[in-house]
């Protein structure tokens, strides 16, 4: 596999607690050959399943439409609750340029998919990232703002048009978003306490718009399955912001608030050099190989904290190596 051209898709589905719905969807991706089906994160709070693949570029386009079709058909936005923001059934969908693909190439699969949706499917289709259109549709969270609720009021203003599909609210599916991009890490830290107050005091000082880390979004919440309030980050380039660098200043910011942090989650996959280089920051000019500097990056961040962290299922280059894309 590491010798193909091979993007990466990260869609993002607002189910996250009927595994029927989950799996109807798995697989519409998994019925096309070259393809493969990394990790399947399910949020029951967030109420959003987060499931990464990876195939060759004509395979990942027609994988993508598959699941954004299932996925309408089967999840409804009239009764969605959740604790994560969210305007659509599918509500965004990340092409990543991963192995011996270019971004252009990436963006060129996102256009003949969004296309598509567009105009079969009657979604309003919103580009975003590498793929949009101006600058002030880059950032996931402004096209987001409103959510769901606030879309049918959004389709009727100059700057809420979309980018494909009709300007008129689909009540059953909301809208989708969708882009190339970087890798992303959507990482959440744990507080030592239910007041979610803190959690957005802290989320507000991480955020880069807020003058805190380079590449960083973060929100503030609470997590009945975890009995804590969360800060849920995600580091939209590691090259600027690590992920340590997210957990200490995040531990820092929680100690003036009279909190501290007690591990955290990955939602997703990593690459493992996110983790060697968290141990390498905590402990320097150390000779440990690497699969001990990954037990120990796993132990300084909490990983095993509230659900458990498998690095041959976490990390994406792990996932990489073992065999090829479903039949193929």
């Amino acid at each position: 596999m590491l010798q193909d051209k091979l993007i990466e898709c990260v869609p993002n589905f607002s189910e996250g607690r009927d595994k029927s719905t989950i799996d109807a969807i798995a697989q519409s991706i998994e019925s096309v050959p070259g393809v493969k089906i990394l990790h399947i994160d399910m949020g029951q709070d967030a109420h959003r399943t987060v499931i990464t693949f990876v195939g060759y570029p004509e395979a990942c386009k027609e994988a993508a439409y598959r699941s954004i079709l299932t996925g309408t058909q089967l999840i409804d936005m009239r009764t969605h609750q959740g604790a994560h923001p969210r305007i659509g059934a599918v509500d965004v969908f990340p092409f990543v340029p991963l192995v011996n693909t270019t971004m252009q190439e990436a963006i060129d699969c996102v256009l003949e998919v969004a296309q598509r949706v567009g105009s079969e499917l009657l979604l309003p289709v919103y580009l975003y990232n590498e793929s949009a259109k101006s600058a002030d549709r880059k950032n996931l969270g402004d096209l987001r703002s409103g959510e769901y609720e606030g879309l049918a009021q959004k389709l009727t203003t100059p700057t809420g048009q979309p980018d494909f599909g009709p300007s008129t609210m689909n009540e059953r599916s909301g809208a989708l978003i969708i882009g190339a991009r970087k890798i992303l890490i959507a990482y959440n830290i744990n507080l030592n306490t239910k007041e979610v107050s803190i959690a957005k005091k802290i989320a507000s000082r991480l955020r880069e718009k807020n003058g805190g880390l380079a590449a960083v979004r973060a929100i503030g919440w609470y997590m009945p399955e975890y009995h804590c309030a969360q800060v849920s980050t995600n580091l939209v380039d590691i090259g600027q912001t690590p992920l340590h660098q997210v957990f200490n200043m995040c531990t820092s910011i929680a100690k003036e608030y009279g909190a501290d942090t007690v591990g955290s989650e990955l939602i997703g996959l990593i690459p493992e050099q996110c983790l060697i280089d968290t141990t390498d920051n905590a402990i320097p000019e150390n000779k440990m190989s690497r699969e001990d500097k990954v037990t120990v990056a796993i132990n300084i961040l909490g990983l095993n904290a509230v659900k458990p962290f498998y690095p041959d299922q976490h990390i994406i280059e792990r996932l990489l190596n073992p065999g090829p894309l479903n039949n193929s």
